[in-house]
């Protein structure tokens, strides 16, 4: 009974869930009680080692007792003992690596390092000496952005010295010791190194990784796994089958408010789109140092205070020079988007669209200002709906009123300014705006067209930066053709008519449907292609991977997931279609106005390569999981009409369904799995440890604990049954959303935006 218990897969069930759960309390003690907290009461708990214990017991049990090494269960066996390899790896480094602390100033000369203990901070001593000689910063252009810090140490070692340079991302290794850069002194004078003693330690770890990847390529390329048994399996599915048609669907349609009334003012004195086009193509200095056309800068602020592409006819171009020439028409017009009614009723406000003035009494005091303060001494977990919505229209009118000063519209170059700043305060300005109001009177605008050619000149004179004027006319390209806004309608329009089609052929074969469904799979590829374009573009703009942050992360995934959707076109129409439909569905989330679309320098820690393979891989994952989530609400569907499997036609095609929808889910656990350990080395050589528990990184492992227990489920005889493989696909999903969006905006650690 004992020996069984070892070994049952129910019991390998049980500790996974367990796993799982002690996990994902410890991110909410974490939360509200701190790091440490989490770790005495979880991660390093005895009861958690004992955990981790009995789940490697319990693998080497099953496996002796199944014989899964006469079975030639190669890659399975090769996943399961990579991740033993993995697990010694880190109690290797948990019992015999130091990690510490050096913090030097320049000319300071030390031998050891600081490493913190439960009684405090201890010196530990180091076999060499190392000196800080010098400290640099580089920051992006005109701004206090860090783009780069390093340190110049010398190393003493006996009768030698030598110098090495440390920076993110590029380490000193050197005796078993790996020096990070971890941080800086204020006044740039001082630098904080993280100290790493742990090659035992790190070598078992990165031979567990290289295992692991080696275990997943054999499960989908070997004769005997899983996988390929699913492959045949499908294969060997009639492809004829009748389906009773289904659907969820619904049309959402964005009402528009007719606007003609509130901007007639405005619409008088309309600049020409083809002299606001030009004012557009000028190079700007954004906040954060950032070379891009004003284009750019005049969307994100429109979009930012009116919730939208254009101001009734308006372009963001001709809003932009419209406010910079007009401001005191614009404080009159109900055109600052304001959704909290609350809001709007609390401070006697226009409804939907209020004017600046409407924010000042009749002595001039901003109304806001008294609530603002006391909503910001509140601690952010403690602000209600109305007071965040608060400070959202605060910010908006912050940027209207610095916009109406001229304020941020960094187009000049200051001279001789080592920082590179740009500013928006010159006389060519003031010239240029007057010119613009003569040219609304006149009618002839080639004097404002001479004073810009004047900018462009200036520019050009008293500027150090290289201006790659190609990259910037690109630039204005990817903002106007709006690419990602066209694939989305793409998908949600051919891929609800492509799944219509899909269950029509399944009553009855028809050609003109099957053409249909071959066209549309060609709509859908193009779009495809129009997407990769537009991340492509992206890409070039920004100079990295785009995928940096969340906006564009939710873009890769929407390609991720109608790619992947292509993977199981031959053997389903239907799941291309879902995949197409879930793919605009996520692209019209980030268009949303909460996600911002900004592109953004990166910080010092995200230059590096890893950072794009990590990223590439884990996102990658959410797609496959995505098509299993629609896949199993589509089974269920198809059950719940299907009742006690009385229609053998609608029975195969949900178990041919369900096939594919395993499929899927092996396919995203392997990403999920190999992007997750690849993180972990990106973090290994960037800063120094490749596991911390910081949340983001607990509940990507989290995700795969729980698609791994909803994939061996099947090895429990009671649960081996699509309608089981299909509720967890679809409960599982719930990880997935609380590791891309719950840790983002709700748990606090290194990978948070909301906290």
């Amino acid at each position: 009974m004992g020996r069984s218990l070892i070994s049952s897969y129910k019991t390998s069930i049980a500790l996974l869930l367990v796993y799982a759960l002690s996990m994902a309390i410890a991110t909410f003690i974490e939360k509200y009680w701190g790091t440490e907290a989490a770790k005495v009461a979880v991660y390093h708990s005895p009861l958690f080692f004992l955990l981790q214990l009995f789940l490697v017991i319990n693998f080497i049990a099953a496996s002796l007792r199944r014989r899964l090494f006469k079975r030639g269960k190669w890659g399975f066996l090769a996943i399961h003992f990579s991740l033993i390899i993995i697990l010694a790896g880190a109690l290797t480094s948990h019992i015999f690596g130091k990690e510490g602390v050096v913090h030097l100033r320049e000319t300071e000369r030390l031998d050891y390092m600081l490493v913190q203990t439960n009684k405090g901070n201890s010196r530990h001593p180091l076999p060499f000496s190392i000196e800080l000689t010098d400290f640099t910063m580089a920051r992006y252009p005109g701004s206090a952005s860090p783009s780069s810090f390093e340190s110049l140490i010398r190393i003493h070692d006996g009768d030698q010295s030598f110098e090495r340079k440390i920076s993110m991302n590029n380490v000193l290794d050197y005796k078993g010791y790996r020096f990070f850069q971890s941080s800086y002194d204020r006044d740039e004078r001082g630098t904080i190194l993280s100290v790493n003693q742990d090659a035992a330690g790190r070598a078992i770890t990165y031979s567990g990784y290289a295992v692991l990847i080696l275990g997943f390529v054999l499960c989908f390329t070997g004769k005997n796994t899983r996988f390929r048994q699913l492959v045949r399996n499908l294969k060997q599915m009639k492809k004829a089958a009748a389906m009773l048609a289904l659907l969820l669907s619904g049309a959402a349609a964005n009402a528009q408010h007719s606007t003609n009334d509130l901007y007639n003012l405005f619409q008088k004195n309309a600049i020409p789109a083809e002299h606001a086009a030009r004012f557009g193509a000028l190079p700007m200095q954004s906040l954060d140092g950032r070379l891009e056309p004003v284009n750019t800068f005049a969307s994100e602020a429109l979009r930012k205070l009116h919730r939208a592409d254009k101001v009734g006819n308006l372009n963001a171009d001709q809003f932009l020079l419209s406010l910079l020439t007009m401001p005191e028409m614009w404080m009159q017009i109900p055109f600052i988007s304001l959704k909290n009614k609350d809001i709007a009723r609390h401070y006697g406000l226009t409804a939907g669209q209020c004017a600046y003035v409407e924010l000042f009494d009749d002595d001039d005091n901003y109304k806001l200002q008294r609530d603002l303060d006391a909503v910001f001494a509140k601690p952010p977990a403690a602000r209600s709906r109305f007071d965040k919505d608060l400070i959202k229209l605060d910010e908006q009118i912050n940027i209207f009123y610095r916009l109406a000063a001229n304020d941020m519209v960094n187009i000049f170059p200051e001279a001789g300014d080592p920082n590179h700043t740009w500013t928006a305060s010159h006389e060519l300005l003031y010239g240029y705006l007057a010119q613009v109001a003569a040219g609304l009177k006149t009618g002839d605008w080639t004097a404002a067209d001479d004073v810009l050619r004047d900018i462009r000149r200036y520019q050009t004179e008293h500027t150090t930066l290289a201006i790659d004027h190609k990259k910037l006319d690109t630039e204005r390209r990817y903002n106007r053709l709006n690419i990602f806004r066209q694939c989305k309608k793409i998908y949600l329009m051919a891929g609800g008519i492509l799944l219509v089609l899909a269950f029509i052929s399944l009553f009855k074969k028809n050609k003109a449907v099957r053409a249909g469904i071959y066209l549309l799979t060609a709509v859908v590829s193009a779009g495809l292609l129009c997407h990769l374009s537009g991340m492509a573009l992206r890409g070039y703009i920004a100079g990295y991977a785009p995928w940096s942050n969340a906006y564009e992360t939710m873009v890769y995934v929407a390609f991720i997931t109608v790619a992947a959707g292509f993977l199981f076109v031959r053997q389903s129409a239907i799941t291309l279609a879902l995949a197409t439909i879930f793919g605009g569905v996520i692209l019209f989330v980030s268009g949303l106005n909460w996600i911002d679309p900004q592109i953004s320098p990166l910080v010092p820690v995200l230059k590096s390569p890893w950072l794009m393979i990590h990223v590439a891989v884990i996102v990658a994952a959410y797609g496959f999981f995505g098509i299993g989530f629609l896949l199993g609400l589509t089974n269920h569907t198809l059950l719940f009409f299907n009742k006690k499997n009385r229609n053998d036609i609608l029975t195969r095609r949900v178990n041919e369904l369900t096939l594919i929808n395993e499929m899927a889910l092996w396919a995203g656990l392997a990403l999920m799995t190999i992007g997750s350990f690849v993180g972990a080395i990106w973090a290994n050589e960037s800063w120094g440890r490749y596991w911390g528990w910081d949340p983001k990184e607990t509940w990507a492992l989290i995700t795969v604990v729980v698609y791994a227990v909803t994939l061996h489920v099947r090895l429990l005889k009671k649960l081996d049954n699509p309608r089981v493989l299909n509720l967890l696909s679809i409960l599982a999903f719930a990880a997935v959303l609380m590791t891309y969006f719950g840790v983002n905006y709700y748990l606090s650690g290194m990978h948070s935006y909301g906290s």
